[in-house]
């Protein structure tokens, strides 16, 4: 199941200064999960997110159980923490979600966590890019 709730992440986010908010962005970052073996020693299953300026990827697993449970996994470079941020969260609010609740899950959440005055419109659309190309392959995975 997900970390976090999403509302409880966005009135987090959206009740404290700019500067708590990178604060918390950076606190994500440090807690990305690892990418397991099975992803490290096969990076050509892993998506790019072309969108993102810093080298993210991600990939999705969706299970064959009766939910259709989705798992991400991401590997962003240390030197990236925004990005990093971006992909922990998105990780902390969907991982283990039924496929279903991935779709429906509210694409204008990037905005929702009110970053936009914190980082640039470019960091921003990397995020929105992000959770595009986790819906499209939950789409495809869960056909």
């Amino acid at each position: 199941m997900p970390v976090e709730d999403p509302k409880s992440l966005i009135e987090d986010f959206q009740s404290v200064s700019t500067k708590e908010k990178l604060d918390l962005l950076l606190e994500f970052s440090e807690n990305l999960p690892q990418l397991p073996a099975r992803y490290v020693d096969h990076p050509d299953l892993l998506e790019r997110v072309e969108e993102c300026q810093s080298p993210i990827y991600l990939f999705v697993e969706v299970l064959s159980d009766g939910n259709k449970t989705v798992n991400l996994f991401f590997t962003a470079p240390e030197e990236s923490p925004t990005t990093r941020g971006f992909a922990s969260i998105l990780h902390s609010v969907l991982d283990g979600l039924p496929a279903s609740q991935v779709q429906a899950f509210d694409d204008d959440f990037p905005s929702k966590l009110g970053l936009a005055e914190a980082v640039s419109p470019l960091r921003m659309r990397g995020m929105r890019g992000m959770l595009s190309r986790i819906k499209r392959q939950v789409s495809e995975k869960s056909s």
